[in-house]
């Protein structure tokens, strides 16, 4: 079985970084990403897509990025139930990164001096985490 996700879009907000009763780090923005054809107007749709980010690739995301940057994000999908205040039973889909690209680099100094800060890589180490870290 194989579950791989490659996304490149544009930030819909800052990430919002949290943390699990235990301590560990975990961000979460939405990607916006357009489809690759037009519709029948002539004009390109946008997907908005949830990315979840664990541990350091949390922080790193969270310290560096902001509204409007473009990323690539590599990761899996994941299909989750909850029940909702009504207690209606839901699912939601988010990807769940493994890696991270910024795409943007000068935009800004500090986004700029932070991207330089990373060993001169542009690809973030696996995050790897277990069902235990999960916040819900």
């Amino acid at each position: 079985m194989y579950n791989k996700v490659i996304l490149i879009g544009r930030l819909t907000a800052d990430p919002e970084l949290r943390f699990t009763p235990s301590g560990v780090p975990v961000a979460r923005f939405t990607l916006a990403v357009n489809r690759p054809f037009n519709n029948k107007q002539g004009e390109r749709e946008t997907d908005f897509i949830d990315v979840v980010l664990w541990r350091g690739l949390a922080e790193t995301c969270a310290n560096n990025l902001k509204k409007g940057y473009m990323v690539a994000v590599d990761g899996r999908l994941q299909i989750r139930s909850y029940d909702d205040s009504q207690g209606v039973r839901r699912k939601a889909a988010e990807v769940v990164a493994d890696n991270v690209r910024f795409l943007d680099r000068g935009r800004d100094s500090q986004y700029g001096q932070a991207a330089a800060q990373r060993s001169g890589e542009d690809e973030l180490s696996e995050v790897p985490f277990t069902e235990d870290d999960l916040p819900f």
